[in-house]
């Protein structure tokens, strides 16, 4: 078939082409056909390759994430023996049930050798957790800048732990003495009983 033979083919009286137009067309349908049939399965498998690429991306990631894990295990556990040893160490500084009235009068003794006046000492309800116990103290002092600055001081070295906190100083009487009044949160701690571990809050 020549150019013009081709140009003159009407799309319309297909079934009349000559022979070799029909199998042209024919062809050209097929080449059609397979192509977009190539192009859809293509791209199907285009996105399994993507997903599947994306998935090795995240499961080296993760292997690579496992494996430094594993190689500081050692330190790991080691750093958490550490841990636990001087939790421990933190534990048996803190006072005992039986020891609590006499870490209360060492308070109490700090703030009357420097002089100071108690107006209140009231110890408040213990708040638990599952290792120890905590014991507010509402305090009140009266005394000069330098005996309350003593007292909070002589209270930090006790051989327990103690913390003062929520501090306000109040100017009282005759300016030319220099007088204050401290209120303050005295907090200790003790350590938990064996019984008292079993039932304290998680």
């Amino acid at each position: 078939m020549t150019l013009d033979d081709v140009r003159n083919l009407d799309f319309k009286d297909m079934p009349n082409w000559p022979l070799p137009g029909q199998l042209a067309a024919l062809c050209l349908l097929v080449l059609l056909v397979l192509g977009a049939a190539y192009l859809a399965v293509f791209s199907s498998v285009q996105d399994e390759i993507e997903q599947a690429r994306l998935q090795e991306e995240q499961l080296r990631q993760t292997f690579v994430d496992k494996k430094r894990q594993a190689s500081n295990l050692v330190a790991l556990e080691n750093q958490l023996k550490q841990i636990e040893v001087s939790f421990g160490t933190l534990l048996k500084q803190l006072p005992t049930k039986s020891e609590m009235d006499s870490l209360l009068t060492e308070i109490n003794q700090a703030g009357i050798g420097r002089g100071l006046q108690f107006e209140l000492f009231r110890p408040a309800g213990e708040v638990k957790t599952d290792q120890m116990a905590e014991l507010p103290i509402q305090i009140r002092l009266t005394g000069t800048y330098n005996e309350l600055a003593a007292f909070v001081t002589d209270v930090s070295q006790l051989s327990r732990i103690v913390t003062i906190s929520d501090i306000s100083l109040t100017p009282v009487g005759d300016a030319k003495l220099s007088r204050l009044v401290m209120m303050a949160t005295a907090k200790t701690y003790r350590a938990l009983e064996a019984e008292e571990k079993l039932s304290a809050p998680k």
